[in-house]
């Protein structure tokens, strides 16, 4: 779990100072728009849909864009595109298994992008199945300092079913099985601690240590990925030691 969270730091921090801020955007409302046609348009009776939200505007995507995207997806406002969820497996440099999630309206240019990043980039496609079984789907939640302590956070979330609580340096990552991740949300809600995302995710059962060089090139790899508008997530089950970390950000 460790490389995972570390991996989710710095990932958390790039997101934040993400010069691709317009990509962000357009990710974070594809996904307001999916919820809402998969869920209805209430945020209230739709968590998938509150969660999006929420997620947008702490990105500081504007309300009308976000409200835009709803009524979309809801069916309020016509113009929503048909998009669908695609996963795709493959192994990056060093072996790493890498599963990229893709929510795209056009299947072919999605396998083509996938396929070109992951080519040129020194990593390989594989088939269905044989990358997904090394990851578990679970809810996590991530929760500013703010203050708190792992003791406060692990009181508020140990009823509503979380499994752990993991300290990624400027924030807290609360796991649970991704059923349980609203329960989890709604109990820091209710304890009234504020959380910066909750999402379902997928965490590696094990992982692949990484020198600065395989670091180097495993990020460069899940940026090429990241950069298609297609791509909405990409999981990987690599570890980077502190120390490594930090030659790797000189």
């Amino acid at each position: 779990m460790s490389g995972h969270s570390k991996w989710a730091t710095t990932k958390h921090k790039k997101a934040a100072l993400d010069a691709k801020r317009g990509k962000l955007f357009a990710k974070l409302i594809k996904n307001i728009e999916v919820a809402a046609r998969t869920g209805g348009g209430d945020p209230e009776g739709n968590p998938t849909l509150y969660d999006a939200i929420q997620k947008a505007k702490k990105s500081s995507v504007p309300n009308d864009n976000i409200e835009r995207a709803r009524k979309r997806g809801g069916g309020e406002e016509a113009g929503g595109a048909d998009w669908q969820t695609i996963m795709y497996e493959g192994y990056g440099p060093n072996g790493v298994a890498v599963l990229i999630e893709c929510l795209t309206d056009n299947r072919n240019r999605a396998a083509t992008e996938v396929r070109t990043a992951m080519t040129r980039n020194g990593g390989s496609m594989a088939d269905p199945g044989s990358v997904s079984y090394m990851f578990n789907r679970k809810g996590v939640v991530i929760v500013p300092k703010n203050g708190l302590t792992e003791d406060d956070v692990l009181m508020a979330v140990l009823d509503a079913g979380a499994e752990e609580v993991n300290d990624l340096g400027e924030s807290f990552e609360v796991v649970s099985e991704a059923g349980d991740m609203v329960a989890v949300r709604k109990a820091l809600q209710d304890a009234g601690y504020d959380y910066e995302s909750a999402d379902a995710s997928f965490l590696p059962m094990s992982t692949v240590q990484l020198d600065a060089d395989g670091a180097r090139k495993i990020f460069k790899l899940i940026d090429a990925l990241e950069d298609s508008d297609d791509v909405q997530n990409v999981y990987a089950n690599f570890d980077v030691a502190d120390d490594v970390m930090a030659e790797v950000d000189a």
